[in-house]
């Protein structure tokens, strides 16, 4: 499969990679920087809240992610109320010159679920202010028809709880929400674990996946980056070569007909 193949049109931009991946928990910075990198990622996360003004630290990161030369995409971690993201929003856009935001309005800390009445509330109110919204919600299909009719041209449904790495725990939820909103950017976000989680969303037939923990808890970040690059291109390709239908009985591959071809007879 060649660029070409994988191109997609998102947030106004052209993009090759399918692959969205965070910025947080990795090892050291130059880790992060490596693995950003072998994912083959366009867009990467990043939070405000991730260092205090000031910090030198901060400035170092800030550094390694402007050198990777990607489309940011600022999010609002850590914000409880729709009041907090909003102005967590505005800051993000003057610091990063951008009117994406991934927007994050969590509802509960034990499984970091979204407020839903929250998340609505900040999504009318950033929109209205000219924002391109990416929200983080649960795979819930009334709350995706509310955030569509908002005017959300993306969604991003969880696939199970942030950093849980149970992968897609629901996939009629999600096959659902594909199906009833065909015309929209439709991202998993949250719960992928390993690669073969990503070629499922992939071939349910969603946009995009976006990832964190999977690659920046791995053993070896660098070669898990990779392999979700290259999950992200089977599963693309998995669904679009058109998969053969599931049977409930056995048909051989190899059918057996007449004498086999290396029969000789004497």
């Amino acid at each position: 499969m060649n660029e070409q193949d994988n191109a997609w049109n998102i947030g106004g931009k052209s993009l090759s990679s399918r692959l969205l991946i965070g910025s947080a928990l990795y090892p050291s910075p130059e880790i992060m920087k490596q693995a950003i990198a072998s994912s083959g990622a366009e867009i990467v996360t990043v939070s405000l809240r991730r260092q205090s003004a000031g910090d030198d630290s901060g400035d170092y990161f800030w550094n390694i992610i402007q050198s990777l030369n990607l489309n940011i995409l600022p999010n609002t971690a850590g914000c409880h109320t729709a009041k907090e993201a909003i102005t967590t929003a505005m800051m993000a856009r003057e610091i990063f010159k951008t009117n994406w935001i991934k927007l994050e309005v969590i509802g509960d800390d034990y499984n970091l679920q979204p407020d839903p009445f929250e998340l609505l509330k900040a999504t009318e109110t950033l929109i209205a202010e000219g924002f391109e919204v990416f929200p983080y919600m649960t795979d819930d299909l009334v709350l995706a028809s509310r955030l569509a009719d908002a005017g959300c041209n993306i969604l991003m449904p969880w696939g199970s709880p942030i950093g849980s790495g149970k992968g897609l725990m629901n996939p009629y939820n999600l096959k659902v929400i594909r199906e009833r909103f065909p015309d929209l950017q439709l991202i998993v976000d949250a719960g992928i674990g390993k690669p073969s989680h990503a070629v499922q969303a992939m071939e349910l037939g969603y946009d995009g996946v976006l990832l964190n923990s999977a690659v920046a808890l791995a053993q070896q970040p660098i070669k898990m980056a990779n392999a979700f690059k290259a999950a992200m291109i089977a599963g693309i390709d998995g669904r679009s070569a058109g998969q053969m239908q599931q049977r409930d009985l056995a048909s051989p591959s190899t059918p057996i007909v007449g004498t086999p071809f290396w029969h000789q007879d004497k």
